[in-house]
């Protein structure tokens, strides 16, 4: 009969680990915000979202890399203490 390892999936992840991250997207945000609102006063308002839209989707593949990384480095596989049984 063959015995299988049965593993217990654990997150360890609290919200301490993407604090961080969270106030760094901010930052982000309220930049791209202000920049936004300087350039309204511009002869064109359309850089203004140009600039904002172009800041915001460039950022946002780094905050998911970020989050998503920051995750999988988290959780644990954690052998239990009976082994499972085979099918």
């Amino acid at each position: 009969m063959d015995r299988h390892q049965a593993y217990q999936l654990r997150c360890t992840l609290t919200f301490g680990d993407i604090y961080g991250q969270i106030l760094i997207w901010l930052l982000i945000i309220f930049v791209s915000l202000a920049a936004g609102m300087a350039l309204m006063g511009a002869s064109s308002p359309i850089y203004a979202l140009v600039v904002v839209g172009v800041i915001l989707v460039l950022s946002l593949p780094f905050l998911l890399f970020a989050f998503t990384t920051t995750l999988l480095n988290h959780i644990a596989l954690d052998p239990s203490a009976e082994p499972a049984q085979a099918p």
